[in-house]
Formats: structure tokens, C-alpha cells, sequence
């Protein structure tokens, strides 16, 4: 089963990469609510939920839109972001902004006819459920993403760089080839396997290309209803964001670099820049800078700039140092388990 979706050439050109603040709220609720829950994320979920065990938040309108035992939740909560500049406050408004129709069309299209109390309450009121529905969503980015947002906000940066040189380099289909195994492209038409039954949606006026960090695993992708149509994906490195720099650092790579340059090698498992770097490992920007000169001209780490800013993030190669028996071939891992 999977999703089509046809891009001419005019939908192709007008393609972008956006940063949603908004999707990884909602992602990160529907997380704590056990949806499409990974073991990736399971550090920041313990956070979360630390966090708000001491004072709950208050999702009295949000909640059971979000989670709950349907396939899928309203689209209109999560308009296409404008681009890797939106702000959490813009998307809340462009969500305020979905017409009264646009609102009850798309929960007849999750719920049905028969509406849960939320649902219901939005569906008669929907210019005032709104509001509140966003000033619950302003409360839960607050409370549970802005602490994190400079480390995810780095990730997402570094895979739309990413995505970009590939675009550059081979066209759509080098892009797509690469965004996820679910994902292929062929004759103009982009298909998105997944459970549930086929669907054909239309992309006019471009597609949004979303990298989300707590999100699922697979790819989603949100037809073109109340703004353009959107492909949430997983980003690069996001599987390693909770994770970077707190395993042990293999004795191999500390014997081979040193215990300053293995442990930066480490902690690039998600991106960071040097400043990020200086303050997490408590040391100097220059000391930094000089490792990651060392370990850049090696092949180990790589730079994108995204605006004034460069993120470094640890290349196959240097992963190879780090995870050496992962990256053995199979015929070499069965000659080190055998005996004598």
C-alpha cells in the first residue's frame, strides 16, 4: 500500500525544505501519549514525563484530538510551515487562521459524524476552540521542546543542508532516492509506502519537505487540504540526538586519536557546532576548533553551514571508528567470533 503523489515541473521548482516548532510539539505529545513511540527518543520521553509529573499540563482541547485510537488526527492543526525560518508563534497563527469549514471538514474526516466531546465542542465553536487549542500547544512547546530546541534545531538544519548538496547534485532523483526506504521516485511521481490503503494526493504549488526529530519512524504524508501538501520525514541524525556523547568511547579509536578528538567523534554523532561543542564538553572554542581541524581533514567529521552558523557531524567513516564491529563486514565478524 502507499501514497502517490504527482509533482510537474512547475510543482518540482516550487518544492522547499521547511523547520516546523509546531510538529515537533504535537509529534512530542503524541510520543507521551505512547504514539508511534521508538526507542530513540525513549531518554527525552522520560524527561518529558518528569518534567510534567510535578505539574501537568492542561490539554483539555488538544489532547484527544492528538491521541487517540484513530489512524490519523486533524491536519489543520499543523499548517505547512512558510520555511527553516518559521517560528512556533507563526505556525499557531497560521493554525488560528483555518476557516470554520476547513475545521469541521477535516474532523468528519478523522472522527466521523459521530464526534467525541473535544471534537464536538471544536466543531460548534471553532474560531474560540482554536484559541484555546493553540495557547495549549504555546504551553506545551514552552514547557517540553524550547529547553531542547537548540540541539533539535541543529539536527534539522543539518539535514536540509544535506538534503540541499544531494538535491544539487543529482536532482529530485538523488533527493528522494536518499530521504527514506520508503520513499522512491520514478516518472515525475513520488510514492511513499505504508500500511493502510492506497491514496493518490495532488501537490499544487509544491511540496513542504519536513524533517521532524520526534516523530515516527516512517514518513507521513499530509495531503493538501487547508495549505500545501506536506512530507514529514525522519532527520538525519535524529536517532542519535539523546544519545551523542554519552557512550563509552571504544578503547580502538581513544588508542588511535586520542581521548579529546575520540570523544568530539563521539558527541558529532548528532550535529553541533563548535560553540555547542565548547559548552558541553567544557572546554574552549579554539581547542575545539583545533581537534575538529584534525578530524575534518581526516574524513571523520564533516561542516555544513546553515546561515552564519557551521555544524560539524560524524561522517560513515568515522562512525566505522566507532562502531567497528558494525561496520566489519559479515565474513570479518564470523572470523573474529570463531575460536583459535
Amino acid at each position: 500500500m502507499a501514497t502517490s503523489v504527482r509533482l510537474e515541473v512547475a510543482d518540482l521548482a516550487r518544492t522547499r525544505f521547511a523547520v516546523s516548532p509546531l510538529s515537533e510539539t504535537i509529534s512530542g505529545l503524541q510520543l507521551l501519549g505512547g504514539r508511534g513511540r521508538q526507542a530513540t527518543s525513549l531518554r527525552w520521553i522520560r524527561w518529558a514525563t518528569e518534567e510534567i509529573a510535578g505539574r501537568p499540563l492542561a490539554l483539555p482541547g488538544t489532547w484527544p484530538l492528538i491521541v487517540n485510537d484513530r489512524p490519523s488526527w486533524p491536519q489543520f492543526l499543523l499548517p505547512a510551515p512558510e520555511g527553516p525560518g518559521t517560528t512556533i508563534d507563526g505556525e499557531l497563527a497560521a493554525m488560528r487562521r483555518t476557516t470554520a469549514r476547513q475545521v469541521r471538514a477535516s474532523l468528519r474526516r478523522v472522527f466521523g459524524d459521530d464526534l467525541p466531546e473535544a471534537a464536538s465542542a471544536l466543531s460548534s465553536r471553532p474560531a474560540a476552540g482554536l484559541r484555546a487549542v493553540a495557547a495549549e500547544l504555546r504551553s506545551s512547546w514552552e514547557r517540553l521542546i524550547a529547553p531542547h530546541w537548540q540541539r533539535l534545531r541543529a539536527v534539522l538544519d543539518a539535514d536540509i543542508a544535506y538534503r540541499a548538496r544531494q538535491l544539487a547534485r543529482g536532482g529530485a532523483e538523488r533527493l528522494f532516492a536518499d530521504l527514506h526506504p520508503d520513499v522512491s521516485w520514478r516518472d515525475g511521481v513520488l510514492t511513499v509506502a505504508h500500511p493502510g490503503p492506497d491514496r493518490v494526493v495532488t501537490a499544487a504549488g509544491g511540496l513542504v519537505l519536513l524533517p521532524v526529530v520526534l516523530g515516527p519512524a516512517g514518513v507521513l504524508v499530509k495531503g493538501r487540504t487547508t495549505t500545501r501538501t506536506t512530507v514529514r520525514y525522519p532527520a538525519r541524525g535524529a536517532g542519535a540526538l539523546w544519545s551523542a556523547g554519552t557512550r563509552t568511547v571504544p578503547g580502538s579509536a581513544v588508542r588511535l586519536l586520542g581521548r579529546p578528538r575520540a570523544g568530539l567523534l563521539e558527541a558529532l554523532r548528532s550535529p553541533a557546532t563548535t560553540t555547542d561543542l565548547a559548552r558541553a564538553l567544557n572546554v574552549t572554542p579554539s581547542a575545539v576548533s583545533q581537534h575538529l581541524a584534525v578530524l575534518r581533514d581526516s574524513g571523520l567529521v564533516a561542516g555544513e553551514r546553515t546561515g552564519r552558523a557551521v555544524l560539524y557531524l560524524t561522517t560513515e567513516r568515522g562512525l566505522a571508528l566507532l562502531d567497528p564491529a558494525a561496520a566489519a563486514p559479515p565474513t570479518a565478524r564470523a572470523t573474529r567470533r570463531a575460536p583459535g
